[in-house]
């Protein structure tokens, strides 16, 4: 008899939904990312994959949406970072 076996996917693993932007120009990159969180409402969050700690955005987004952000490394390279962005308080 076979049994059902359950995998999940690892934190590396890209899954739907994520905002890949690993093939993007990086002003696009960008520009999809503040778009994204933009349209978000306080509680909601997306997963971010990039292919390396966007450590220079993230301040940017910190700058122009201070104490709205909410950041949680999903996994840390050494090719793909996954992390959750999350809209915590509004305005």
């Amino acid at each position: 008899t076979e049994t059902l076996q359950i995998v999940k996917p690892g934190p590396e693993e890209v899954q739907v939904g994520d905002l890949d932007v690993r093939g993007l120009p990086r002003e696009e990159r960008h520009a999809q990312i503040f778009g994204t969180f933009g349209d978000l409402t306080p509680g909601e969050s997306f997963i971010l994959v990039n292919d390396h700690d966007p450590l220079p955005m993230r301040a940017k987004l910190e700058a122009v949406h201070v104490g709205e952000l909410g950041w949680e490394y999903l996994a840390q390279g050494p090719t793909v970072w996954r992390i959750q962005i999350t809209k915590v308080t509004c305005c």
